[in-house]
């Protein structure tokens, strides 16, 4: 019991949040909403959406420079194998894919990369703050919305604060992990490319929020594009905790959240949060199956590799002979990268 607890805790809140969303909704009311207005928002929609990850890639290159130099196709194509990989599994462990490629293809350590990323949830975060600020000028928004960005305030400048205290502290230590992250970060922060990647990620908030509001327009729902911004960047917000694969149940609860919230019936948000997830999400589906194809991993490899990260045994292993000389023991960043790179490197041992 306890072990099926832990491995389906993920999917209580996502089930219970869809049971929310559709338990008051008549299933000939929710087919009858779904039907489409005008089909060539959902083209611009689609399009807008892409654009936001292909300009994702372009800023993962920008802040990956100080480290070694990815191509723009690389990088785009390791965020949507990541993507592809958080549709399917849930926890988020796309990340850890992504990294692993980059590490694989700049011939780095996995760790090495891991600054870069810190970089891009901290520029999503300050955005997003800016973003709900903005929002907040022309649409009244929900207490709970201006609660949470006030927290995301809070914990961004903490984080802040602690990547300021490594960098300063964390040089020239006497632990060779912290001396190595502090040097990492500090040469991502400090680069010349840094503040042009700080920029591009605000074009991933504006087109991703224009996707959103262009599915609105294709359903012909009633709202101006501030609101439609307010409704996405609750759903941002609301889905910001890793929770079930591709945020099923939490993504549709915090839309339906938003648009009752501004007056629209909760058959029509039920409706329309369904069909919103599907039209910005098959298209990922393809375009990320296709690319996790291309880099010889596979899902079943994945899934074994997390598996194995993740398993509360380890499992066993041979006994070594003895001997008189021990070296000394890895740091746990180098255990983490040397684990991870002999699980996901199954598909080169044939297994």
């Amino acid at each position: 019991m306890a072990e099926w607890l832990k491995r389906n805790l993920g999917y209580l809140p996502a089930a219970a949040a869809l049971v929310w969303v559709l338990h008051d909704v008549h299933s000939a009311d929710l087919f009858q909403r779904l039907a489409v207005h005008h089909p060539g928002w959902l083209v611009l929609a689609v399009t807008a959406d892409i654009l936001s990850y292909l300009t994702q890639g372009v800023r993962w290159r920008l802040f990956l420079m100080p480290a070694g130099n990815l191509s723009t196709k690389k990088a785009a194509q390791a965020i949507y194998a990541g993507l592809f990989v958080n549709e399917v599994l849930p926890m988020r462990f796309g990340e850890v894919v992504r990294a692993y490629l980059a590490a694989r293809w700049l011939s780095l350590r996995f760790t090495s990369i891991l600054p870069s990323m810190a970089c891009e949830r901290l520029t999503d975060g300050v955005w997003l703050a800016a973003g709900a600020g903005l929002a907040a000028l022309f649409v009244p928004l929900p207490p709970n919305m201006i609660r949470g960005a006030e927290i995301l305030g809070v914990v961004l400048l903490a984080a802040i604060a602690v990547l300021f205290l490594l960098v300063w502290f964390g040089r020239a230590a006497k632990s060779r992990w912290l001396d190595h992250a502090a040097r990492a970060i500090h040469s991502a922060s400090t680069a010349p490319a840094f503040w042009l990647a700080f920029l591009t990620s605000s074009f991933i908030l504006i087109l991703q929020t224009m996707a959103f509001w262009f599915v609105m327009k294709a359903y012909a729902l009633p709202f101006s594009f501030w609101i439609g911004a307010a409704v996405f960047l609750i759903v941002h917000l609301g889905t910001a905790i890793p929770n079930a694969p591709a945020n099923v149940g939490t993504f549709q609860f915090f839309v339906v959240a938003g648009l009752t919230f501004f007056g629209l019936d909760k058959a029509t948000a039920a409706a329309f949060s369904i069909a919103v997830f599907l039209v910005l999400t098959i298209p990922l589906w393809l375009i990320g199956s296709i690319a996790l194809g291309r880099t010889g991993l596979t899902l079943a490899r994945v899934r074994l590799g997390i598996g194995e990260l993740t398993s509360a045994e380890a499992p066993a292993r041979k006994p070594r002979p003895f001997r008189p000389v021990y070296p000394a023991p890895r740091s746990w960043p180098r255990l983490l990268r040397d684990r991870i790179a002999c699980i996901f490197a199954l598909h080169s041992a044939g297994r």
